[in-house]
């Protein structure tokens, strides 16, 4: 991700910058750029958190130009559409293809509330909306940086991590398992003669998939336990 720049253009509030820097470092981003930001405020740091080091090494530029000057493409984001603008892509589209890059790119996001000007747009080579309800289409900054920074990470080839591995009940466990049903239900007169309830239950625990060994011994506990009653 070492090639992504985020570039925010003349932001207005200050909580808004720490909190997409805390968006950058939740989802391996480090490279922020300001252009013609407010004055440093206590905001920055309080909403950063663990973006703090993503924040204190983000570089001010006086203009959008100077700060993409190292990039092969820019990526404007805007909830508005213009009647003449770059090619038009949704956010993961254009993640995917700043991801098929083999070359610095950045993302750029205007002001809270007149988002990028012309200029700005056209200094870009990609127009970028992320899809919203028409009747609010336009996100905070940060948390359009947060949905762009996401998209990347996933276009990077994130994955969720895999959870614990659990051994998985054999034949023989759930053989056990109807065998030990079967003496409760008998026991309880719960089943009489002439039931169904061996192939109801063998039914019911063939849609369960992956059953887990500890699971069918939880259950077999439980049996166990009832029977002693």
């Amino acid at each position: 991700m070492a090639d992504i720049r985020v570039v925010l253009c003349r932001p207005s509030h200050p909580g808004n910058i720490g909190a997409a820097a805390r968006a950058m470092n939740a989802m391996g981003l480090a490279d922020l750029r300001l252009v013609a930001p407010p004055p440093p405020s206590p905001q920055d740091a309080w909403m950063a958190t663990h973006g703090a080091e993503v924040l204190a090494a983000a570089r001010t530029h006086a203009t959008l130009a100077e700060a993409i000057a190292d990039c092969a493409a820019a990526f404007a984001l805007s909830a508005r559409p213009r009647e003449w603008s770059p090619q038009v892509l949704d956010a993961r589209a254009a993640a995917l293809r700043a991801a098929s890059l083999d070359a610095p790119v950045a993302f750029v996001f205007g002001n809270e509330a007149a988002g990028l000007t012309n200029e700005e747009l056209f200094a870009c080579q990609y127009l970028v909306h992320i899809p919203a309800d028409p009747k609010s289409s336009s996100l905070n900054l940060a948390q359009a940086v947060q949905v762009v920074a996401y998209e990347l990470y996933v276009a990077r080839g994130a994955t969720v991590p895999a959870g614990r591995a659990e051994r998985l009940a054999t034949v023989q466990d759930l053989e056990g398992l109807y065998g030990h049903l079967e003496e409760a239900a008998r026991a309880s007169d719960f089943m009489g003669p002439g039931s169904k309830l061996r192939e109801r239950w063998r039914r019911l625990f063939s849609r369960v998939p992956e059953l887990e060994r500890e699971e069918v011994n939880i259950l077999r506990g439980l049996l166990k336990a009832l029977l002693k009653k």
